[in-house]
């Protein structure tokens, strides 16, 4: 500890937001170079090192083979898969000296593929799986969280080629497995759960997720096992109902009605029903949203959804990826001047209607169902809107938020929501990236075959955080064994020679048996040591102090707070028994 490159702080970092940045700040694992990006120090390095070398053995037993690209790439690639114009302002674009695009690369499909490519031309060459571990690059809008989401991170990605789905299927199994154990090791609770793929294409799609009460994801688990992030839920649309007998469509003056629950109150009031009360899922609200394209364009788009439901804007931009959602200024309403604010209604939307809006419904929206919703004037409303017969969407948008006790969509019982961190996400990828690049081989028969891709990505340096967030204290860090810097820390921790010089000596026995270890061998208080050794988060301590004019020295358990002592004969064996189980 003399020697080593750390300085521990004693106060919270001001822009920590999460115990995982306030503790590898303060323990000295990471600092802070610009938003969103960050230098690794020495412990903090053993840790991502430790991981990357996890991740590497359980690559090497599913036969993956390791090969590294450059961060800096060519933008001629990405422009013929599209995604130069689909990242949008995520990717970080820039010019040599020549004025060629140029890019850092936010992912690797595309160099990947045509390295295949141009190596293997048969169905013999195949299958095929390559990874890299590599340094990756989004110009994120809100950087946050210290190394949760960066803009400069280490990530795993992986890459399977096959000649058809079977292979395919046979590869992500593979995948899977793999990750399951990777993430077993890595020593946190997590779950796996369906998920989308987003801009980068493709079909069946997981996420591993760190189960984490700071984590900026939602997701979904019934008692039955269905289990998916909550921008992949599926609402199961109700059978339509019949529209013959039903009540027309009525306007009713409604002044002072600004909100839902003003709204049902009112009609409660004025037009209270036989059977039961009026609520707010018997009214239909239409939000509007203005769409940016990465192309620049820029369109209005109106959700209708039941009005106890607000829009989830996390899963209404995952389905609208690559484009952007943002919110619709007076601005926009002044230059849609069909759209009464407060009051709109299905009369005014649609790419058929007067405004040209496009306008998509919640799946609940069905044919023959009654709704009170805007009436497109000021202070009115209308009842027994029926779609189907009043209205006619211009299709189904599945964003409204998921609540607790929601129905499963494969009826496996309630939805019960959690959060958590995302730190692996895999996917059949499918042709899109091979048929972009012409990525194709001669299959037994000689005939040309598009190549079909799998694609798995680790956030490594997001699992550093993930770690810690997951078993951090109130007092600092708490490494799991197989990815602490060090196996072990002793502590020498009283006055005189005899002391340090038996720390040494264990230290050294302990590193000689195989242990990753650290003495601290400071010129520094028990009290100040103790609390170092809390903060860095070693799982297992020696303290070689005051026991030992008795003969005995501490061995204390950083996960559960227990200690111990032994004799100082016993020590290394005793440790090395912890260790090693």
């Amino acid at each position: 500890m003399s020697q080593l490159f750390v300085r521990t702080l004693r106060e919270d970092p001001a822009d920590a937001e999460v115990p995982s940045h306030r503790w590898l700040i303060r323990a000295g694992y990471i600092r802070r170079v610009a938003p969103g990006v960050y230098s690794w120090l020495p412990l903090g390095l053993r840790v991502l090192r430790r991981i990357e070398a996890i991740c590497r053995e359980e690559m090497a037993g599913v036969s993956a083979q390791e090969v590294s690209f450059p961060a800096l790439l060519a933008s001629d690639p990405y422009k013929e898969t599209g995604r130069w114009v689909e990242y949008g302002d995520n990717l970080f674009r820039l010019k040599d000296r020549k004025g060629v695009d140029m890019l850092l690369g936010p992912t690797h499909e595309e160099m990947f593929t045509l390295m295949v490519k141009d190596l293997y031309s048969s169905y013999k060459d195949l299958p095929l799986c390559l990874y890299q571990i590599q340094n990756k690059y989004r110009d994120e809008a809100r950087p946050r969280a210290g190394i949760l989401r960066g803009r400069e991170f280490v990530m795993m990605d992986a890459y399977s080629f096959d000649v058809d789905q079977d292979g395919l299927d046979d590869a992500y199994q593979a995948q899977r497995d793999a990750y399951i154990r990777i993430f077993n090791r890595l020593g946190f609770d997590y779950a796996i759960v369906k998920a989308m793929s987003g801009p980068m294409g493709g079909s069946r799609s997981e996420e591993f997720l760190a189960v984490a009460a700071n984590g900026e994801d939602t997701f979904v688990r019934s008692a039955g096992g269905y289990a998916a992030n909550v921008e992949a839920v599926r609402v199961a649309a109700p059978d339509p109902l019949p529209i013959d007998g039903l009540p027309d469509a009525e306007v009713v003056d409604t002044p002072d009605v600004p909100t839902i629950e003003s709204l049902v109150r009112m009609a409660n009031e004025v037009r209270p029903r036989e059977d039961r009360p009026w609520t707010g899922a018997d009214t239909l609200k239409n939000v509007v949203f203005m769409v940016a394209h990465p192309d620049g364009t820029r369109e209005p788009l109106a959700i209708g959804l039941p009005g106890d439901r607000e829009v989830d804007e996390k899963r209404l931009e995952a389905a609208l990826e690559p484009a952007v959602v943002e919110p619709f200024t007076e601005e926009d309403f002044a230059a849609n001047p069909q759209l009464v604010k407060g009051y709109i209604g299905p009369g005014a939307l649609g790419e058929n209607n007067a405004s040209k809006v496009r306008y998509l419904v919640d799946p609940r929206v069905v044919t023959g169902t009654s709704w009170i919703t805007g009436a497109d004037q000021k202070d009115r409303h209308v009842f027994n809107l029926v779609a189907g017969r009043d209205f006619t969407p211009d299709g189904v948008i599945d964003v409204a938020e998921i609540r607790e006790g929601d129905p499963a969509p494969d009826g496996s019982g309630e939805l019960h929501l959690s959060r958590g961190i995302e730190i692996g996400h895999i996917f059949q990828l499918g042709k899109k990236y091979a048929d972009a690049l012409g990525l194709k081989v001669l299959d037994h028969n000689g005939k040309l075959v598009t190549v079909t891709m799998g694609s798995y990505g680790l956030g490594v340096s997001r699992a550093v955080a993930a770690i810690a967030e997951g078993t951090c204290d109130e007092k600092g860090l708490a490494w799991p064994r197989e990815v602490a810097p060090f196996d072990v820390q002793v502590l020498a921790t009283g006055k005189g020679t005899e002391v340090l010089d038996e720390a040494t000596r264990i230290a050294s026995e302990l590193a000689e048996a195989g242990l990753e270890v650290l003495l601290d061998d400071r010129k520094a208080s028990p009290g100040v040591k103790f609390a170092d050794s809390e903060i860095l988060g070693m799982p297992t301590s020696v303290v070689v102090g005051r026991g030992l004019k008795d003969g005995v020295v501490e061995i204390r358990d950083r996960a559960s707070g227990d200690s111990r002592q032994v004799g100082v004969a016993e020590a290394v064996t005793a440790v090395l028994k912890e260790v090693r189980g």
